[in-house]
């Protein structure tokens, strides 16, 4: 099908709208890019649509095909943040990653609530090895009476507590602590690739922006 001037105009519109929608969830140059991608993609699927009964009831037939504006935004803005922090695992995506994944699914929100609690033990752990040398009376495993009370650092301690271990709980907490993190990150990178196969999935069996490669 070739469009006319009336058509095109709203081929046009419809990726203006898209523009704005993506502006608020990627740079700028992400957005050209996205633009230009499903740009193309609409053509593909409209030159090979036939005009019937109309050329404007078969655009928009295409167009709701291929999903309304905000909702290609969302599933395109989402699939490049999952990429990011599957492919590199660096910190910073990886938590982007899981911040969207938290604020778009209830699956999502408690399993980056169990991942957060790996994050700050593995941290909380860290912390007691590097406090432990600067003090020494009050950071290590606590006990109050015989019974243990806490692991980590309190001022001042309660009555009949002592802090039991000595030293010797540096290396303990140092390789416990990385053990966590690691461990952590890890399954944290598993989640984000699981909640991206869904969303490439969905992008694709919805017809919602680019097909699937």
């Amino acid at each position: 099908m070739k469009l006319s001037q009336t058509g095109q105009t709203r081929v046009q519109g419809y990726l203006y709208v898209l523009g704005r929608s993506l502006r608020g969830a990627l740079p700028r140059e992400a957005v050209a890019d996205a633009l230009q991608e499903i740009g193309s993609h609409l053509a593909e699927r409209i030159a090979e649509t036939d005009p019937v009964p109309d050329e404007r009831q078969a655009l928009e037939r295409v167009l709701a095909e291929v999903g309304p504006p905000l909702q290609v935004a969302r599933a395109y803005s989402a699939e490049l943040i999952l990429d990011e922090a599957v492919v590199t695992g660096r910190f910073v995506p990886v938590l982007r990653g899981l911040s969207h994944i938290a604020t778009t699914t209830a699956a999502g929100f408690f399993g980056v609530l169990a991942l957060l609690a790996g994050y700050a033990t593995g941290t909380g752990l860290l912390i007691v090895a590097l406090l432990k040398p600067v003090f020494p009376d009050n950071v290590g495993l606590i006990t109050v009476n015989g019974i243990p009370h806490a692991l980590g650092m309190q001022f001042p301690l309660p009555p009949g507590a002592e802090v039991q271990g000595g030293y010797g709980i540096i290396p303990v907490a140092l390789l416990a602590g990385l053990a966590v993190l690691v461990l952590t990150h890890r399954c944290a990178r598993r989640l984000l690739a699981w909640t991206r196969r869904r969303v490439v999935r969905a992008w694709g069996s919805s017809g919602v922006g680019r097909p699937p490669e």
